[in-house]
């Protein structure tokens, strides 16, 4: 059997942590895994309200990648808003990736305009505080009152309807003790990505999620619309972190679609 590396970037407040049940099946598999910290993220330890930018955020991705040997390339698999980070990675390193997995992720084709009802979802990681947007979240300003919020982390009594409604109360719980708070500086670059014609040669695949209370299917079918990838893939049974939910199916996806290209 042929051995793939993927490389696992998760989205706000998550870690490497949360692709644990994945990367677990890939090494027995016979495959590799790599679970990215980003700036601010899981175990990295750095400040998340010292991040300046969506480059800064993804540093460590982009350590990763430009360290690997001349000859090797990895599939980059991403969740939520850190379909933002992986395309930024894409953009930067197309040489090094042979495909790119969206999660349920924002997947926006560098250069372009994103239509008002996907702004509507990616306003918060622009720093744009709304009514709704303060329901869910804590807002922490680094840089003063007057300023945009460095950070935000979603409030307790959201956690398990938004992320993890479909999911083991086990790692629910699990998630409870380890989200942190998330770098809005960051989140703020993901609509302000340069076209970059090499990465739009990267293939690329979406993973929709059917029970999804963050993302809602409206807007990742109008996603897959604007920037259609090669293979699509329905879980019908995952609410927004299919790694917790539907680890098994995603399993089978990720291996489906990395047998249509080269280690």
């Amino acid at each position: 059997m042929s051995e793939h590396h993927f490389v696992f970037v998760h989205g706000a407040g998550h870690g490497g942590w949360c692709w644990y049940k994945l990367a677990n099946s890939i090494r027995e598999n016979g495959h590799k895994a790599t679970c990215i910290d980003l700036k601010g993220a899981g175990i990295n330890q750095n400040d998340p309200n010292t991040v300046s930018s969506l480059d800064d955020y993804n540093q460590p991705l982009y350590d990763f990648l430009s360290q690997l040997p001349l000859d090797q390339k990895v599939i980059l698999v991403s969740h939520s808003v850190g379909g933002g980070s992986m395309t930024a990675a894409m953009c930067q390193y197309p040489s090094k990736v042979s495909m790119a997995v969206y999660v349920a992720a924002a997947m926006v084709k560098p250069g372009t305009v994103i239509p008002p009802v996907l702004m509507e979802v990616l306003k918060i990681c622009s720093g744009m505080i709304e009514a709704e947007a303060e329901k869910i979240w804590y807002f922490t300003f680094g840089n003063g009152p007057e300023k945009l919020p460095t950070s935000m982390m979603m409030k307790p009594e959201y956690v398990q309807d938004k992320y993890y409604n479909e999911s083991p109360m086990e790692d629910y719980t699990l998630a409870t003790t380890l989200l942190r708070p998330a770098p809005v500086m960051a989140f703020a670059g993901i609509v302000d990505i340069p076209a970059a014609p090499e990465a739009d040669k990267i293939p690329r695949v979406y993973v929709k999620t059917g029970k999804d209370n963050m993302f809602q299917s409206r807007r990742q079918d109008l996603m897959v619309t604007l920037w259609p990838p090669a293979q699509y893939f329905l879980l019908e049974e995952s609410d927004h972190s299919a790694f917790f939910s539907q680890p098994d199916a995603l399993y089978k996806i990720l291996i489906e679609a990395a047998s249509s290209i080269s280690p």
